[in-house]
Protein backbone atom coordinates (compact mmCIF):
# COMPACT_ATOMS: atom_id res chain seq x y z
CA UNK A 1 0.00 0.00 0.00
CA UNK A 2 2.94 2.19 1.07
CA UNK A 3 4.43 1.68 -2.81
CA UNK A 4 1.09 2.29 -4.61
CA UNK A 5 0.87 5.74 -2.67
CA UNK A 6 4.04 6.52 -3.64
CA UNK A 7 3.34 5.54 -7.25
CA UNK A 8 0.35 7.96 -6.57
CA UNK A 9 2.11 10.81 -5.39
CA UNK A 10 4.94 10.64 -8.17
CA UNK A 11 2.07 10.30 -10.78
CA UNK A 12 0.59 13.50 -9.11
CA UNK A 13 3.85 15.25 -9.01
CA UNK A 14 4.51 14.47 -12.86
CA UNK A 15 7.53 11.69 -12.41
CA UNK A 16 7.88 10.14 -15.90
CA UNK A 17 8.31 6.43 -15.15
CA UNK A 18 5.06 6.85 -12.99
CA UNK A 19 3.17 8.38 -15.56
CA UNK A 20 5.09 5.59 -18.05
CA UNK A 21 3.52 2.55 -15.80
CA UNK A 22 0.65 4.56 -15.76
CA UNK A 23 0.32 4.79 -19.81
CA UNK A 24 1.37 1.12 -20.13
CA UNK A 25 -1.79 -0.38 -17.82
CA UNK A 26 -3.75 1.80 -19.84
CA UNK A 27 -3.05 0.36 -23.09
CA UNK A 28 -3.11 -3.55 -21.29
CA UNK A 29 -6.31 -3.21 -19.91
CA UNK A 30 -7.93 -1.60 -23.67
CA UNK A 31 -5.99 -4.78 -25.39
CA UNK A 32 -7.79 -6.90 -22.30
CA UNK A 33 -11.29 -4.89 -23.47
CA UNK A 34 -11.21 -5.43 -26.83
CA UNK A 35 -10.26 -9.14 -26.58
CA UNK A 36 -13.20 -9.69 -24.20
CA UNK A 37 -15.42 -7.47 -26.35
CA UNK A 38 -14.57 -9.46 -29.47
CA UNK A 39 -15.34 -12.94 -28.06
CA UNK A 40 -18.35 -11.49 -25.59
CA UNK A 41 -21.15 -14.46 -26.35
CA UNK A 42 -18.66 -17.06 -27.90
CA UNK A 43 -17.52 -19.95 -26.35
CA UNK A 44 -14.34 -18.35 -26.49
CA UNK A 45 -14.93 -15.61 -23.98
CA UNK A 46 -15.05 -18.48 -21.21
CA UNK A 47 -11.94 -20.07 -22.56
CA UNK A 48 -10.36 -16.85 -22.51
CA UNK A 49 -11.30 -16.05 -18.75
CA UNK A 50 -10.14 -19.70 -18.14
CA UNK A 51 -6.42 -19.41 -19.67
CA UNK A 52 -6.05 -16.03 -17.82
CA UNK A 53 -7.32 -17.41 -14.57
CA UNK A 54 -4.39 -20.08 -15.03
CA UNK A 55 -2.19 -17.79 -15.37
CA UNK A 56 -2.75 -15.43 -12.68
CA UNK A 57 -3.13 -18.51 -10.24
CA UNK A 58 0.22 -19.44 -11.85
CA UNK A 59 2.36 -16.30 -11.41
CA UNK A 60 1.05 -15.42 -7.76
CA UNK A 61 1.95 -19.24 -6.78
CA UNK A 62 5.33 -18.29 -8.73
CA UNK A 63 5.87 -15.02 -6.86
CA UNK A 64 4.98 -15.69 -3.42
CA UNK A 65 6.26 -18.97 -3.24
CA UNK A 66 9.00 -20.03 -5.22
CA UNK A 67 10.78 -16.30 -4.88
CA UNK A 68 10.16 -16.29 -1.43
CA UNK A 69 11.51 -19.96 -0.84
CA UNK A 70 14.24 -19.93 -3.71
CA UNK A 71 12.47 -22.72 -5.69
CA UNK A 72 14.63 -22.26 -8.80
CA UNK A 73 13.36 -24.99 -10.49
CA UNK A 74 9.84 -23.41 -11.07
CA UNK A 75 11.20 -20.06 -11.82
CA UNK A 76 12.93 -22.03 -14.80
CA UNK A 77 9.96 -23.63 -15.70
CA UNK A 78 7.83 -20.60 -15.54
CA UNK A 79 8.54 -18.82 -18.58
CA UNK A 80 8.12 -22.27 -20.76
CA UNK A 81 4.80 -22.57 -18.87
CA UNK A 82 3.69 -19.43 -19.92
CA UNK A 83 5.04 -19.73 -23.68
CA UNK A 84 3.12 -23.48 -23.56
CA UNK A 85 -0.43 -21.45 -22.96
CA UNK A 86 0.13 -18.67 -25.57
CA UNK A 87 0.55 -21.49 -28.19
CA UNK A 88 -2.39 -23.09 -26.75
CA UNK A 89 -4.35 -20.37 -27.00
CA UNK A 90 -3.48 -19.95 -31.06
CA UNK A 91 -5.02 -23.37 -31.27
CA UNK A 92 -7.83 -23.42 -29.21
CA UNK A 93 -8.69 -19.69 -30.41
CA UNK A 94 -8.16 -20.35 -34.03
CA UNK A 95 -11.80 -19.73 -35.22
CA UNK A 96 -11.83 -16.88 -33.07
CA UNK A 97 -8.65 -15.68 -34.82
CA UNK A 98 -9.71 -16.53 -38.51
CA UNK A 99 -12.80 -14.34 -37.78
CA UNK A 100 -11.17 -11.26 -36.51
CA UNK A 101 -8.24 -11.25 -39.46
CA UNK A 102 -11.81 -11.43 -41.55
CA UNK A 103 -12.63 -8.77 -40.33
CA UNK A 104 -9.51 -6.85 -39.91
CA UNK A 105 -9.35 -7.42 -43.84
CA UNK A 106 -12.03 -6.50 -45.09
CA UNK A 107 -12.01 -3.02 -46.54
CA UNK A 108 -15.72 -2.14 -48.17
CA UNK A 109 -17.64 -2.95 -51.10
CA UNK A 110 -16.15 -4.70 -53.84
CA UNK A 111 -15.22 -2.15 -57.13
CA UNK A 112 -17.84 -2.28 -60.01
CA UNK A 113 -20.94 -4.12 -58.26
CA UNK A 114 -22.41 -0.39 -57.19
CA UNK A 115 -23.26 -0.53 -61.29
CA UNK A 116 -26.20 -2.57 -61.10
CA UNK A 117 -27.00 -2.68 -56.85
CA UNK A 118 -30.34 -0.27 -57.66
CA UNK A 119 -31.59 -2.96 -59.99
CA UNK A 120 -30.27 -5.90 -57.74
CA UNK A 121 -32.07 -4.25 -54.28
CA UNK A 122 -35.23 -3.55 -56.26
CA UNK A 123 -35.32 -7.67 -57.25
CA UNK A 124 -34.42 -8.95 -53.63
CA UNK A 125 -36.98 -6.90 -52.21
CA UNK A 126 -39.54 -7.38 -54.00
CA UNK A 127 -39.15 -11.35 -53.09
CA UNK A 128 -38.49 -10.71 -49.66
CA UNK A 129 -41.13 -8.56 -49.47
CA UNK A 130 -43.68 -11.49 -51.12
CA UNK A 131 -41.67 -14.37 -49.09
CA UNK A 132 -42.23 -12.53 -45.76
CA UNK A 133 -45.81 -11.81 -46.64
CA UNK A 134 -46.58 -15.64 -47.65
CA UNK A 135 -44.61 -17.08 -44.45
CA UNK A 136 -42.15 -18.79 -47.04
CA UNK A 137 -38.77 -19.07 -45.29
CA UNK A 138 -35.29 -18.25 -47.40
CA UNK A 139 -31.37 -17.17 -46.58
CA UNK A 140 -29.76 -14.70 -48.86
CA UNK A 141 -25.95 -13.83 -48.62
CA UNK A 142 -24.64 -11.03 -50.15
CA UNK A 143 -20.99 -10.95 -51.03
CA UNK A 144 -18.96 -8.15 -50.16
CA UNK A 145 -15.44 -8.04 -49.85
CA UNK A 146 -14.46 -11.66 -48.12
CA UNK A 147 -14.82 -14.26 -51.36
CA UNK A 148 -17.60 -16.88 -50.72
CA UNK A 149 -16.17 -18.94 -53.25
CA UNK A 150 -15.86 -22.03 -50.95
CA UNK A 151 -19.58 -21.78 -50.53
CA UNK A 152 -20.82 -21.20 -53.83
CA UNK A 153 -18.72 -24.38 -54.70
CA UNK A 154 -20.59 -26.34 -52.16
CA UNK A 155 -24.12 -25.55 -53.78
CA UNK A 156 -25.72 -25.93 -57.05
CA UNK A 157 -24.13 -23.08 -59.25
CA UNK A 158 -26.46 -21.17 -61.34
CA UNK A 159 -24.53 -17.82 -61.91
CA UNK A 160 -28.10 -15.93 -63.15
CA UNK A 161 -29.57 -12.76 -62.97
CA UNK A 162 -30.79 -11.85 -59.56
CA UNK A 163 -35.25 -11.52 -60.24
CA UNK A 164 -37.67 -11.73 -58.04
CA UNK A 165 -39.31 -14.81 -59.69
CA UNK A 166 -36.08 -16.62 -59.41
CA UNK A 167 -35.88 -15.83 -55.63
CA UNK A 168 -39.36 -16.76 -55.05
CA UNK A 169 -38.79 -20.14 -56.91
CA UNK A 170 -35.72 -21.61 -55.35
CA UNK A 171 -37.39 -20.91 -51.77
CA UNK A 172 -40.92 -22.17 -52.40
CA UNK A 173 -41.42 -25.34 -50.27
CA UNK A 174 -40.67 -28.12 -52.44
CA UNK A 175 -38.22 -26.91 -54.51
CA UNK A 176 -35.32 -29.00 -55.08
CA UNK A 177 -33.01 -25.67 -54.24
CA UNK A 178 -35.59 -24.83 -51.27
CA UNK A 179 -33.08 -25.72 -48.54
CA UNK A 180 -30.65 -24.25 -47.24
CA UNK A 181 -28.89 -20.65 -48.69
CA UNK A 182 -27.96 -19.02 -51.87
CA UNK A 183 -25.44 -16.80 -52.65
CA UNK A 184 -24.87 -13.28 -54.61
CA UNK A 185 -21.98 -12.46 -55.61
CA UNK A 186 -20.66 -9.75 -57.80
CA UNK A 187 -24.14 -8.60 -58.57
CA UNK A 188 -25.45 -12.15 -60.12
CA UNK A 189 -27.14 -15.46 -58.70
CA UNK A 190 -24.15 -17.46 -57.66
CA UNK A 191 -25.43 -20.51 -56.29
CA UNK A 192 -28.25 -22.12 -54.25
CA UNK A 193 -28.90 -24.92 -51.99
CA UNK A 194 -25.69 -23.77 -50.10
CA UNK A 195 -24.77 -25.03 -46.45
CA UNK A 196 -23.91 -22.11 -44.39
CA UNK A 197 -21.62 -22.64 -41.43
CA UNK A 198 -24.07 -22.59 -37.98
CA UNK A 199 -22.98 -20.26 -35.06
CA UNK A 200 -21.85 -21.89 -31.59
CA UNK A 201 -23.03 -18.68 -30.25
CA UNK A 202 -24.04 -20.71 -26.62
CA UNK A 203 -26.10 -17.60 -25.49
CA UNK A 204 -28.14 -17.23 -28.79
CA UNK A 205 -32.19 -17.23 -28.04
CA UNK A 206 -33.51 -20.66 -28.72
CA UNK A 207 -36.19 -19.29 -30.33
CA UNK A 208 -34.33 -18.81 -33.35
CA UNK A 209 -34.07 -21.69 -35.69
CA UNK A 210 -31.30 -23.00 -37.94
CA UNK A 211 -31.82 -20.30 -41.02
CA UNK A 212 -30.65 -17.81 -38.22
CA UNK A 213 -28.24 -19.91 -36.60
CA UNK A 214 -26.60 -20.68 -40.58
CA UNK A 215 -26.74 -16.75 -40.84
CA UNK A 216 -25.61 -15.08 -37.97
CA UNK A 217 -22.46 -18.39 -38.38
CA UNK A 218 -21.64 -16.49 -41.91
CA UNK A 219 -21.27 -13.18 -40.35
CA UNK A 220 -19.27 -14.43 -37.78
CA UNK A 221 -16.65 -15.50 -40.50
CA UNK A 222 -17.24 -12.90 -43.27
CA UNK A 223 -18.36 -9.63 -44.18
CA UNK A 224 -21.27 -10.71 -46.05
CA UNK A 225 -24.93 -9.53 -45.19
CA UNK A 226 -27.38 -12.16 -44.99
CA UNK A 227 -31.04 -12.10 -44.95
CA UNK A 228 -33.53 -14.15 -43.49
CA UNK A 229 -36.99 -14.63 -43.58
CA UNK A 230 -38.58 -16.72 -40.86
CA UNK A 231 -41.53 -19.49 -42.43
CA UNK A 232 -42.86 -19.29 -38.99
CA UNK A 233 -43.83 -15.73 -38.57
CA UNK A 234 -42.26 -14.57 -42.04
CA UNK A 235 -40.46 -11.76 -40.09
CA UNK A 236 -37.12 -10.61 -41.75
CA UNK A 237 -34.10 -10.21 -40.33
CA UNK A 238 -30.08 -9.22 -41.25
CA UNK A 239 -27.22 -10.82 -39.70
CA UNK A 240 -24.11 -8.53 -40.31
CA UNK A 241 -20.72 -8.84 -38.44
CA UNK A 242 -22.09 -11.16 -35.72
CA UNK A 243 -25.54 -9.04 -35.50
CA UNK A 244 -28.69 -9.95 -36.05
CA UNK A 245 -31.14 -7.41 -36.58
CA UNK A 246 -34.68 -7.98 -36.64
CA UNK A 247 -37.51 -7.33 -36.91
CA UNK A 248 -37.47 -5.36 -40.18
CA UNK A 249 -39.74 -4.30 -42.90
CA UNK A 250 -38.48 -4.12 -46.51
CA UNK A 251 -38.60 -0.37 -46.74
CA UNK A 252 -36.18 -0.70 -43.73
CA UNK A 253 -34.11 -3.81 -44.70
CA UNK A 254 -33.66 -1.32 -47.87
CA UNK A 255 -31.98 1.33 -46.29
CA UNK A 256 -29.77 -0.79 -44.56
CA UNK A 257 -28.48 -2.29 -47.05
CA UNK A 258 -28.01 0.79 -49.13
CA UNK A 259 -26.03 2.05 -46.36
CA UNK A 260 -23.98 -0.93 -46.31
CA UNK A 261 -23.33 -1.61 -49.85
CA UNK A 262 -22.49 2.07 -50.68
CA UNK A 263 -19.83 1.73 -47.86
CA UNK A 264 -21.33 3.03 -45.16
CA UNK A 265 -19.92 1.90 -41.66
CA UNK A 266 -22.55 -0.42 -39.52
CA UNK A 267 -23.74 0.88 -36.32
CA UNK A 268 -23.63 -0.91 -33.02
CA UNK A 269 -26.80 -2.33 -32.65
CA UNK A 270 -29.06 -1.53 -29.86
CA UNK A 271 -29.70 -4.47 -27.00
CA UNK A 272 -33.10 -5.29 -27.50
CA UNK A 273 -35.03 -8.36 -26.75
CA UNK A 274 -35.70 -10.95 -30.13
CA UNK A 275 -39.97 -10.99 -30.36
CA UNK A 276 -41.08 -14.76 -29.24
CA UNK A 277 -41.85 -17.44 -32.18
CA UNK A 278 -45.50 -16.31 -32.39
CA UNK A 279 -45.00 -12.24 -32.62
CA UNK A 280 -44.92 -10.17 -35.69
CA UNK A 281 -42.92 -7.58 -37.11
CA UNK A 282 -43.80 -4.12 -36.49
CA UNK A 283 -45.77 -2.17 -38.77
CA UNK A 284 -43.45 0.59 -38.54
CA UNK A 285 -39.48 0.69 -39.64
CA UNK A 286 -36.89 0.25 -36.49
CA UNK A 287 -33.81 -0.10 -37.88
CA UNK A 288 -32.11 -0.08 -34.28
CA UNK A 289 -33.91 -3.27 -33.00
CA UNK A 290 -31.53 -6.43 -32.85
CA UNK A 291 -29.69 -8.46 -31.23
CA UNK A 292 -25.80 -8.61 -30.19
CA UNK A 293 -24.46 -11.94 -30.47
CA UNK A 294 -20.26 -10.68 -31.00
CA UNK A 295 -18.31 -8.25 -31.78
Amino acid sequence: MDELLNWIRRLFRGDVVAIGVLAEWVIIGTGVYVILRFLRGTRGANLFRGMALLLLLVTVVVKLVADRFNLDRIQAAYPTFVMGVILVGIVVFQPELRRALMHLGATGWLPGFSRDVVAMLDELIESVSYLSRNKVGALMAIERNTELGGLIASGCKLDAEVTAQLLNTIFWPGSALHDMGAVISQGRLAAAAVQFPLTDNESLDPSLGSRHRAALGLSEESDALIIVVSEETGIISLAEHGHLHRPLTPDTLRSLLEARLGGGTPSEPALEPTPAAGETAPSTPDARTSIHTAT
